[in-house]
């Protein structure tokens, strides 16, 4: 079977700056366990592109880059030791905390990036595509099932051994307090009212400041140390 051909795409910008990020990172750093599992899902997404799987490929990367800059912005504001978005800071702050497993990482960045990072990004692709988010309701739907796919792989990979989850083990009441699915449908909805607001700016910019400060209050519960 041929090969497709592969055609140069912001995605691949994306890619390649995540990869970046990896290799500068220690491996245990809570920012570097999350963007192991934010560049598996956007190499996920370049090969899909590549292989014509989203109908709409110019939406898909409008979107696609507009969710992936407003985390790439979170790293590069606590290079530059400004602050992040109340939504990454838990992250940022307890990145080397010794107590924070690394499934807590993980799911503190997805927490993040889905629930607060998501939203904006529909909002920025509509404006970008000059479009409004039903429009966008297919790719949004095609990436978050990818996400939700990885979650599953996610957990597979940094739980715990069986012998530390009993039911009394804290990680297992951390995890049940969090769904991807209830953070995909809330961005969703929030995305809508965003764009329904769009004209209301006082009103705009207050829904995004609650928005962060409660998915930042969110993230910090996930990344509760536990110890060993």
């Amino acid at each position: 079977m041929a090969q497709l051909e592969h055609f140069t795409t912001p995605v691949d910008a994306v890619v390649s700056r995540m990869r970046a990020i990896e290799a500068a990172l220690p491996e245990r750093d809570g920012v570097a366990v999350f963007n192991r599992v934010y560049l598996t899902v956007t190499e996920e997404v370049d090969r899909r592109l590549d292989a014509g799987e989203f109908p709409d490929r110019r939406a898909a990367i409008a979107l696609d880059v507009r969710f992936a800059e407003r985390y790439l912005a979170a790293v590069d504001a606590a290079a530059a030791d400004r602050r992040p978005p109340a939504c990454w800071r838990p992250l940022f702050q307890l990145r080397h905390h010794p107590g924070v497993r690394p499934l807590q990482f993980a799911l503190a960045g997805i927490n993040a990036h889905i629930g607060h990072d998501l939203a904006l990004a529909v909002v920025d692709a509509c404006r970008t595509l000059g479009c409004e988010p039903p429009e966008l309701e297919d790719e949004f739907d095609r990436v978050g099932d990818l996400l939700g796919s990885l979650e599953e792989r996610v957990r597979e990979d940094l739980m715990p051994g069986p012998d530390l989850l009993q039911i009394a083990d804290p990680l297992t009441h951390l995890l049940a307090s969090w769904s991807l699915e209830r953070a995909r449908d809330a961005a969703w909805a929030a995305a809508r009212a965003l764009w329904a607001l769009r004209h209301c700016t006082d009103v705009a910019e207050e829904f995004t400041e609650r928005l962060d400060a409660v998915v930042g209050f969110a993230g910090r519960m996930l990344l509760t140390p536990l110890g060993d």
